[in-house]
């Protein structure tokens, strides 16, 4: 009997730690990569020609700015999920010094129309330059290349051209609306900790 008591504690320990750990750990996107490998190198350059909104823009031609990449397309719940943090980012820090650029990789890849883009553009409330990265070449560069395969991936680029950040792909977003990810803790939890990161790099004031 003793016996059993024992392993009956044991059990009920490890299911304790085991209900403490999930609690603490909201489950994370199935399939993501650990990008560390690529933080704290200098970015690629973007070498895209066509932008809507505005003419083509190059991170080396955006030193001085804190700069967001996120590869997006119309067709992406995870897109569409993390579109209202953009447009918050965006209107929030665009007078501290940050630049939003949102690259269009359609879904297979091919040619997209630049009314298809202004569409999808106008549909999340787009009002940052949007490049298209039609055949991905860009985004292969950035990041297929290394090995990775999600494609809704963002980088943070620091002042001094430096990828500081990589959201490795699916959605963040505040925790308004319908996510595409049932678990929206983590939605919320990635968001803040690119707000942070941004204001932090910016030397903004925290949001009210």
């Amino acid at each position: 009997m003793s016996g059993l008591l024992r392993i009956g504690g044991i059990a009920f320990a490890v299911l304790a730690v085991c209900a403490a750990f999930c609690e603490a750990s909201p489950p994370q996107f199935p399939g993501r990569d650990d990008p560390s490998t690529l933080l704290d190198r200098p970015a690629p350059p973007l070498r895209l020609e066509r932008w809507i909104g505005s003419s083509p823009l190059e991170i080396e031609h955006l030193r001085g700015n804190v700069v967001l990449v996120r590869w997006w397309t119309d067709t992406c719940p995870f897109c569409a999920s993390s579109a209202g943090s953009l447009v918050r980012f965006h209107e929030q820090f665009a007078e501290n010094g940050l630049v939003v650029i949102g690259v269009f990789h359609p879904k297979p890849q091919g040619d997209a129309s630049d009314e298809q883009v202004r569409r999808a553009m106008k549909r999340f409330g787009f009002e940052f330059p949007v490049a298209v990265d039609a055949d991905w070449s860009a985004l292969r560069r950035w990041w297929l290349d290394h090995g990775f395969r999600w494609t809704s991936v963002s980088f943070v680029v620091d002042r001094d051209g430096v990828i500081r950040f990589i959201h490795p792909g699916g959605e963040y977003h505040t925790g308004e609306g319908a996510g595409h990810w049932p678990d929206h803790s983590s939605c919320r939890r990635e968001h803040e900790e690119i707000e942070a990161l941004l204001q932090r790099l910016l030397g903004a004031a925290p949001s009210p």
